[in-house]
Parts: C-alpha cells; structure tokens; sequence
C-alpha cells in the first residue's frame, strides 16, 4: 500500500533522467535517482530493489506507484540480474535470470536495476522496439550489447543511449581486467588507463560505444553521467549497502 507521506511520483519526475536521443515521441524511457528521501538510509532516494535488503513494504509501495502513474501492463516483470548476457523478450515465459529485456508491445515496460553498472538503452528509429541491457564488465565483456542488439532487424537504424554508471575516473580494475578485453579486441587497450599499482582505470563507455559499433546503424548517444562522482545516484563502489537506480523504457499508446 502506497504511504500518505510518500511524495507523489509527478513530483520526482522532475528529478528523474530521461535520455536525449531522437527516439520516436511513444517511446517513453527514465531513470529513476534518489530525490525525495522516500526510503529510509541507506537506501534513501527511490528504491525499487527488492535484493539489497531495504524495507520491503517501502519497495513494495515504490513499485505500486509507478504501474499506477505509468499505468504499466500487469505483471510488471522484475528480472533476476546475475551479469549474464541472456535477453529476456517480454512475449515470451519469464526466464529463471537475465541481464537485458526487450518489448514490442505497447505498455510493457523493460526494467533493470544499476548502482554502477551501465543500463543501455535501446529503440529503433520508427520506434517498434525497444530494450534495455545491464552491462557490468562482465556483461560486456561476454556480449550482453551485441545479444541486446541482435532483436532488432538487420536493417533496422537502431539507438541506444548510455545512462549513469561509474565513470572512467573512478572505475579501477585489476591487469586481469584488462587483458580479457584486449584479447578480445585489442583497440580496448584505449579504455584502460594506469591507477595504482597492478591497477586500471577503466572507461565502461568507450568499451560499450565499442562494441556497439559492430552494428553501423547504432547511433550511439549519452555516456557523460558518473554514477560514483553524482550525489543524484546511487554507487555501490561508493557504499556497498545502498539502493538502485531504475532504469525503464516501454511504447506508450502510439
């Protein structure tokens, strides 16, 4: 049941991301952050995560709101993340776990969760489908985009837009890291830069505007939000036991 006391969501739209790319008008997409204090710290901010140990009923009362503004098509489908490359197609029986979703149907809503981890966001340009991948490093490295990619058409002009993840400043990863994106593609050398010793930062943008470019009709957008550096999000690196942002797009009434 929603609170008296929680702030309407027309309130914290305001707050909320939206991404700038040219996608067609019915394509509606955001992500959510942590304006309005609704959960208690140190989840405070909006949380619809039900995994990271917050006051259920809160995340309970989160997620009623939200199909109730939006008026999203029951169920909504929460996804059991686990950095895998799986693509879930919301026409089809829900999956035991993936990491990216993707609709053609008008008012089901593709939803995934970050605190660091990059959401992409996709549509084509006549703006029949769209999806929305989770790409930690692993998911990138393993192919999460380019499956993402792959339910579009082949001649489909497709975007996809970069939302709030760690930036390059901030992320550090081990030479391990490092060498299985090289050995994948050696121009991924170009993301990884000297931190501490034995240590990297590493550029998740470049890696995903990089693996993106497999396909010539993706134009890509976004890539400047740091999740770690902006007060707005959420940032596991930054305090391990915290909330998630929401990241979401679905075809309204077109």
């Amino acid at each position: 049941m929603i609170s008296p006391n929680q702030p309407p969501l027309k309130q914290l739209l305001s707050h909320w991301v939206a991404p700038e790319w040219p996608a067609a008008p019915h394509v509606r997409a955001y992500v959510s952050t942590r304006a309005g204090d609704v959960n208690s710290p140190p989840f405070d901010g909006f949380n619809t995560a039900d995994h990271v140990g917050d006051n259920i009923a809160q995340v309970e009362a989160n997620r009623e709101q939200l199909q109730t503004y939006f008026q999203w098509r029951a169920p909504v489908r929460w996804i059991n993340q686990t950095h895998s490359v799986v693509v879930e197609d919301l026409s089809q029986p829900m999956l035991a776990e993936s990491d990216a979703v993707t609709s053609d149907q008008v008012g089901a809503v593709c939803l995934v969760h970050t605190a660091d981890c990059l959401p992409v966001f996709f549509t084509d340009k006549d703006g029949v489908r769209v999806a929305l991948a989770h790409a930690g490093w692993r998911g990138l490295l393993n192919g999460v985009l380019e499956n993402t990619l792959a339910c579009f058409l082949p001649d489909d002009e497709v975007y996809a837009w970069l939302g709030p993840a760690i930036g390059p400043h901030h992320f550090e990863v081990g030479e391990e890291v490092r060498e299985l994106f090289v050995a994948h593609d050696a121009r991924a050398a170009l993301a990884f830069g000297p931190s501490n010793e034995g240590k990297y930062l590493c550029d998740l943008y470049f890696i995903a505007r990089l693996r993106l470019s497999i396909n010539p009709r993706c134009r890509v957008f976004g890539g400047e939000l740091c999740s770690y550096g902006d007060d707005r999000f959420f940032s596991y690196r930054q305090q391990p036991q915290t909330g998630r942002m929401l990241s979401m797009i679905w075809l309204d009434n077109r």
